[in-house]
């Protein structure tokens, strides 16, 4: 089973942040800061209650906020 997700990405093409659900074909939003996509896809992944991956601008993963489907006790 994959885990469904919310990303903030870097658009290098067209300069700017893009929401990014996992298995979207299109961009589910498109800003001009970072803090406002991650503000807009915090929402999103709250409503869906999916995994929020916030990337650098440099493509690597940065933090991480889980909105749901959290296992208890947690593993690790």
């Amino acid at each position: 089973m994959s885990k469904k997700s919310t990303h903030v990405v870097s658009n290098s093409k067209d300069g700017g942040w893009d929401i990014e659900q996992s298995g979207a074909q299109r961009s589910s939003g498109h800003f001009d800061t970072k803090q406002e996509a991650v503000n807009r896809a915090r929402e999103i992944s709250q409503n869906q209650k999916t995994e929020l991956v916030i990337h650098n601008k440099d493509g690597k993963i940065g933090p991480k906020d889980s909105h749901g489907n959290d296992p208890f006790p947690p593993k690790g």
